[in-house]
């Protein structure tokens, strides 16, 4: 390895604590022998379905540098081992190291929509500008935050991390690894709300986030959030002096002046402490503008140029499962897919109805609604299904296909003329949904990753008559 390794055997082990069977340097950490890369750390976790260390061989075999192992292997390593008492709590030292070792500045994202998205447009903007890490995917919680922060390059001037949860104290133990100097909070809905006993107890949970800053960190809130007041209170509580928000609010420090949305993007003037920036967005829906101002907050919170960050808002694309677009050769015309099967919650759910309303149809084609189940609503889950039964009908939404049991009070609660079909699952309703489509029609697939969305997305893919040509994205921001 010519370049400067990002871990040495030494630094590892001071850092974990460790012992080494030899001297090794890598230049990555994985965790999965599948997506490893040669060069690479290989860190063994224990989980409750699979053990890490019983593919350390086959992490070696793929070239691996070294293997962080609690326990000897079963057969022959093939390889220097970083032998320590327990591998999560040694990935979380090594994060633990990560960070301090580091002169960057560091930025996160929390909210109960648009986490992964924003995350990634942060990153993007700043990334333009100079050397950025940034969480991969969704590595969000108590492994994914740990290992970002072990990935990160020795060079990097900010890093963008996303901080999810799903039950009270979760952030303010990620936030006192992470220690922010930005803290971008883009809303607070009633996502997980089976785990918590009211909305207000997921805005404190979210408000941890504030608890692992300096009194010089900046806090980076929605304004016109209901729980604005709330996140705000609590921010200052945390000695937090500078709170910057974001929205349509005539308050908002970064505030949306004026909006011209299309079926492709939307054409956004906004003035961010003071500064008028014209910018156009590439992806449709109104949520995609208001989280872009809370980027262009956080760019002008941590230093970085709002108007070079605005700039790449117009050459965005979404992640795959969170509204990536495809035309699929169909009927020996085209079907268009916006593939929104990896989250959902009754937020997110309509944004995308939003993006599927503006989404243009080719001839004789509808607009058409595949949706699972959205999961953790507790007791409020059925009434909070059947309560997109409204905006399906504000959005026009032609037909509605729909699976599993929360799904059925929203199905009985639509017009027999919008209804498509039920089905108990995913693998059930996938075939029904490909026998029922024509060309002409966008198909919006959406449904909490338990819901298992992603099946209707692979039948759909597989009516493709030819290569499927990528489109414009859109994201729902989940």
């Amino acid at each position: 390895m010519t370049q400067a390794a990002l871990w040495t055997s030494e630094e590892a082990a001071a850092a974990t604590g460790g012992r080494n069977t030899a001297a090794w340097r890598a230049g990555g950490v994985s965790i999965d022998s599948r997506s490893l890369e040669s060069g690479d750390l290989f860190v063994a976790l224990a989980g409750p379905n699979h053990d890490g260390h019983d593919y350390i061989a086959k992490a070696f075999a793929a070239g691996a540098a070294a293997a962080l192992s609690h326990r000897t292997p079963g057969d022959a390593a093939g390889g220097p081992l970083l032998m320590v008492e327990d591998t999560m709590t040694a990935l979380w030292r090594l994060g633990s190291a990560a960070r301090a070792r580091s002169g960057a500045r560091f930025l996160a994202v929390t909210g109960s929509v648009g986490k992964t998205s924003t995350k990634e447009a942060l990153a993007r903007c700043l990334r333009a500008q100079a050397p950025t890490a940034a969480s991969a995917a969704s590595y969000n919680n108590h492994w994914g935050v740990p290992l970002s922060l072990a990935r990160m390059a020795r060079d990097s001037v900010y890093g963008v991390f996303e901080v999810g949860m799903n039950h009270p104290g979760e952030i303010r133990e990620l936030t006192g690894l992470l220690r922010p100097d930005v803290a971008l909070v883009t809303n607070v809905e009633p996502a997980h709300i089976g785990h918590f006993e009211s909305v207000e107890q997921i805005a404190d949970a979210k408000a941890e986030i504030f608890e692992g800053m300096t009194p010089e960190g900046v806090a980076v809130l929605n304004r016109d959030n209901p729980h604005y007041p709330r996140l705000a209170e609590r921010a200052r509580a945390c000695g937090l002096t500078r709170i910057l928000g974001f929205g349509r609010d005539a308050a908002a420090d970064a505030r949306l002046v004026d909006c011209t949305p299309q079926a492709d993007g939307s054409a956004v003037r906004a003035e961010v402490l003071g500064e008028t920036i014209d910018y156009r967005i590439s992806l449709p829906g109104t949520h995609w503008v208001i989280n872009s101002l809370g980027v262009l907050a956080a760019v002008a919170a941590i230093g970085a140029s709002t108007t070079a960050a605005a700039a790449q808002f117009a050459s965005l694309t979404a992640l795959p499962g969170r509204g990536a677009r495809r035309r699929l050769a169909f009927g020996g015309g085209a079907v268009e897919l916006i593939d929104d099967s990896y989250n959902a919650n009754p937020t997110s759910m309509r944004a995308a109805f939003e993006v599927l309303a503006r989404a243009l149809p080719g001839p004789g084609g509808r607009r058409v609604a595949v949706l699972g189940d959205m999961l953790e609503l507790g007791a409020e889950a059925e009434a909070l299904h059947r309560a997109l039964a409204a905006p399906l009908d504000e959005r026009g939404i032609d037909l509605v296909f729909a699976c599993g049991p929360a799904m059925a009070a929203l199905f009985e609660s639509l017009p027999p003329a919008r209804r498509g079909t039920h089905a108990a699952d995913s693998q059930s309703l996938a075939p029904l949904v490909a026998g029922a489509l024509r060309s002409g029609d966008v198909v919006l697939v959406k449904g909490s990753l338990g819901s298992r969305m992603a099946r209707v997305v692979a039948a759909l893919q597989a009516l493709d008559e030819t290569a499927s040509a990528a489109l414009p994205q859109a994201a729902n921001g989940n």
